[in-house]
């Protein structure tokens, strides 16, 4: 009991450490695990799973509720940097119509988030996406780049790259979204990871050729800053999340242990000016009995519904100007 009281204080009194960023942008990466419309559009296995008569009994309820929890969860990063968050990179939503019943449907139509979002060819039929405020932002280009193995197309997500011009300032941002494969997805996924990389070193690359503004890569890396893969993509970005890395703190917990997954990266000339930080929302976060600690509230664990948004912690790269 002592244990975890500790514990509840810590991850109720971690927010207040934040430095509020009114003067400053603020960037948000969310992987939203699962997030899928309630109905079956015979898209695979993980559509008809997440629907009003699959096994999950996704019903219309009950992706509402995940809705204005993942709003919720928003304003309250916001309440947290003193300022909503101005760009937003997600990952594992099924489609645009998600997103738009999220940014519409919600507290958050009064903030007014556009969406950039294009369908990959992923075997579960997941997405990244990106939200930007469109008060603060212009849209100059969207791509994206898929991902290959040897000349061959991955079956995975591909990486999404979102240039933005600041309306205040005028500065020029591209901003990538990345969901890498995943350690259980079988033999092979670090060879996977590792070219994913590469495709990601490559887009760095061609922007560097055509463009001297700044690159973010945000995205849930499915390894830690120490993966061998890293190394491929550190002559061009540094990796904000290392040295959170290094003090045991993570973005999802495992049996037990926090790993830090999720990250940043961004081109060198922009460093300095930023900060990484993972964000513990106290309502999303619930008691593990099997192994103590604070754990991040999913949506469902196993077929059993238990109301939350994910097993990952969002995290937000504060930028000074």
């Amino acid at each position: 009991m002592i244990l975890r009281l500790i514990v509840m204080f810590w991850v109720l009194s971690a927010p207040v450490t934040n430095v509020p960023v009114e003067d400053g942008r603020l960037v948000m990466f969310w992987n939203l695990e699962n997030f899928f419309d309630f109905t079956d559009g015979e898209a695979g296995e993980s559509d008809k799973d997440f629907s009003a008569s699959g096994k999950r009994r996704w019903t219309k309820g009950r992706f509402y509720s995940k809705c204005r929890l993942v709003a919720k969860g928003m304003f309250s990063i916001g309440d947290m940097f003193g300022r909503m968050p101005d760009v937003v990179g997600v990952c594992e939503v099924e489609n645009r119509e998600v997103l738009s019943r999220l940014v519409s449907g919600t507290s958050l139509q009064r903030v007014g988030y556009g969406i950039v979002h294009r369908e990959s060819c992923d075997r579960r039929g997941i997405d990244v996406a990106l939200l930007y405020r469109k008060d603060v932002f212009d849209v100059l280009s969207v791509s994206v780049k898929h991902p290959e193995n040897e000349g061959i197309s991955m079956k995975t997500r591909d990486i999404l790259c979102v240039t933005l011009q600041d309306k205040e300032t005028q500065s020029i941002v591209h901003y990538l979204v990345n969901h890498h494969p995943s350690k259980f997805s079988g033999k092979g996924s670090e060879t996977s990871r590792v070219a994913v990389m590469q495709s990601l070193e490559q887009v760095c690359d061609s922007l560097s050729t055509v463009s001297s503004s700044p690159v973010i890569a945000m995205g849930d890396f499915n390894d830690t800053p120490d993966g061998n893969q890293f190394s491929i993509i550190a002559h061009s970005l540094e990796n904000k999340s290392i040295d959170l890395f290094k003090k045991g703190e993570g973005t999802i917990r495992y049996k037990g242990k926090w790993d830090l997954i999720d990250m940043f990266m961004v081109s060198p000339s922009i460093s300095p000016f930023t900060r990484m930080e993972i964000v513990r929302i106290p309502y999303l976060m619930e008691w593990d009995n099997v192994h103590p600690g604070y754990r991040p509230l999913r949506t469902y664990s196993g077929p059993r519904y238990l109301g939350g948004v994910s097993d990952h912690c969002p995290i937000v790269l504060e930028i000074c100007q």
